[in-house]
């Protein structure tokens, strides 16, 4: 079953491809079930859809939309554990685009990516369960990417971090976040601070997991 499978409204002939604007017609709100995907090993392994390492590696996988649409799906899954409804067409709106049911629209064809890519998979009740953590981007993916990122990637594989550093950055985090600064804006705050990547990354994600209730 595809995911635009549940969508009982006919297509629209209007250009899906095309920003949402004022002079459109307000359309339907359109629910779909998103629930969290179970994979104990990417779970504990994989990478927050909100942190720079996603944003770095693979966001050229995804494309722009795609990568958005996950970290809007992590966030709900955040607040919501057990699962929430989303509503694809207020979703759509809010990310400057339209939804029409098939495969045209620039947001469902986001969807779809994050389908292919192993983000997501549907539901047997046509729900969508969405993995809360990213996995490290595949080999396949990486080499069509430029020689820079790929140089990026093995710095990001092979660098050691000292128990010093690490303990100094967890207690600045826990320090935001017991303040209550949002937990996304750890990462990007140790990065500003000087902190590399990797202990940003890592810091910010055990941090919030400690904090998380």
């Amino acid at each position: 079953m595809s995911l635009h499978s549940e969508v009982s409204r006919p297509p629209s002939p209007v250009d899906d491809e095309a920003p949402a604007s004022e002079s459109d017609s307000v359309e339907p709100a359109v629910f779909v079930n998103v629930r969290q995907w179970i994979d104990p090993l990417v779970d504990d392994n994989g990478h927050d859809p909100r942190s720079g390492y996603v944003e770095t590696f693979w966001l050229g996988v995804l494309g722009p939309t795609a990568t958005w649409l996950i970290r809007r799906f992590a966030a709900g899954l955040e607040q919501h554990p057990d699962g929430f409804a989303i509503d694809l067409t207020a979703t759509a709106a809010a990310m400057g685009l339209s939804f029409r049911s098939g495969r045209s629209s620039a947001f469902s064809k986001a969807m779809q990516r994050c389908v292919m890519f192993g983000l997501a998979h549907q539901l047997p009740d046509g729900g969508l369960a969405v993995r809360r953590r990213v996995p490290d981007v595949a080999h396949r993916h990486l080499r069509r990417m430029p020689d820079a990122v790929q140089q990026q990637h093995r710095e990001w594989q092979t660098s050691t971090i000292s128990l010093d550093a690490l303990g100094r950055a967890h207690r600045f985090a826990m320090t935001m976040l017991e303040v209550g600064d949002d937990p996304t804006l750890v990462e990007p705050q140790l990065r500003a601070l000087g902190v590399s990547r990797t202990v940003a990354e890592q810091v910010a994600d055990n941090a919030t997991r400690l904090d998380a209730p």
